[in-house]
């Protein structure tokens, strides 16, 4: 009987471990599948601005898009935890990642692919974990000791990240000046290149405020869903502000392929954010953040096959010392532990805890 136990106690150990490992290849799998849709996406809309769209009509598009597509999820599994009533502070936290998160972040980054390419503006996004981790350490949300070396490595990390991701803007930017007739081809490359900085940090201060708002409200679908189209909102206001009219730009294109273009960002956006979601509530969002980079890697052949784009040395040097930042930030994050409090830390614990 003894034996019989203990070999059924075994078998029940090999099929958990199974199972773990099955689900761990299904995630990385997910993973690499999320960031391969962002960086066709990101080739996507920098053809679709080529043909002559408007930056702010593609958003509210394609965000329009992505609350039909979350909608119904969000109903379907995320119903019960609804709160029963939003009370002011979290209707005024989901209006500041909607102007933030939607309207300003897609504003800057659509204005900085148009300017720099798709290869720069999906690397832009992989200093997004080391700003939050100042951030947060600025709002007291990220445990910080300078006597640890795990923190020490976070912020020589956070530097890299910064340094790398300056360098490989400048350094490609200035590869396209030599090509270029026109000396304002460099001019539009910083300037592009501090659009996506700019919208980089607005990103990392949203997550932020994303993080203390599924504190209130765990259910992350549904507050992309609300977020998708309050932002819709918002950009139609910014545009009519700005143009004072809503303009499409139909130059090269029809009705039919728009709508098409726009369904087709809201399914990305609307995948990519649900699975995201899912694997943040299984490993925490060190493990989703540690696939950025592969994203950009993917980004640079879509754009030498697709759109011609080149990489030079220096690029591919300042791209490798922002990952090395990055890997140094998500390393720490993953064996942080406080020699006074060596419970309290869980590495499978969400970027904010």
């Amino acid at each position: 009987m003894t034996n019989a136990c203990m070999h059924g106690n075994i078998c029940k150990k090999v099929e958990l471990k199974m199972g773990k490992r099955v689900e761990e290849m299904r995630l990385i799998g997910g993973l690499i599948g999320v960031q391969f849709l962002y960086a066709g996406n990101s080739v996507v809309l920098s053809y679709l601005m080529l043909l002559g769209f408007q930056p702010l009509s593609l958003i509210i598009l394609s965000t329009f898009a992505t609350f039909m597509v979350l909608a119904p999820l969000s109903l379907i599994l995320e119903r019960h935890q609804w709160p029963q009533r939003l009370p002011m502070k979290l209707w005024i936290q989901l209006l500041l990642i909607s102007f933030g998160g939607v309207t300003l972040f897609q504003s800057l980054q659509m204005k900085g692919i148009h300017l720099t390419s798709p290869a720069i503006a999906t690397a832009m996004p992989n200093l997004a974990p080391g700003l939050i981790f100042f951030i947060a350490w600025a709002f007291r949300l990220e445990k910080v000791k300078l006597s640890s070396k795990y923190s020490r490595a976070k912020i020589v990390g956070t530097i890299f990240c910064v340094m790398g991701a300056t360098l490989m803007s400048f350094m490609q930017g200035t590869s396209h000046t030599h090509t270029s007739s026109s000396s304002s081809c460099h001019l539009e490359k910083i300037t592009g290149s501090v659009y996506l900085l700019t919208g980089v940090f607005t990103l990392s201060s949203v997550i932020v405020l994303q993080a203390a708002t599924l504190g209130d409200f765990p259910s992350p679908i549904t507050i992309s869903a609300i977020t998708s189209l309050m932002g819709m909102f918002f950009t139609i206001i910014v545009q009519l502000i700005q143009d004072h009219k809503l303009e499409i730009g139909l130059s090269n294109t029809n009705i039919q392929n728009l709508l098409g273009y726009s369904l087709l960002a809201g399914c990305i956006s609307g995948a990519s954010t649900s699975f995201n979601a899912w694997a943040m509530k299984k490993r925490g969002p060190v493990m989703v953040a540690v696939f950025g980079p592969v994203g950009t890697v993917i980004s640079i052949i879509l754009s030498v096959i697709t759109l011609g784009d080149s990489i030079t040395l220096g690029s591919l040097a300042g791209m490798f010392l922002m990952f090395t930042g990055l890997y140094f930030v998500l390393w720490a994050k993953g064996n942080e532990v406080f020699d006074n409090h060596p419970n309290e830390y869980d590495m499978e614990k969400p970027l904010l805890s």
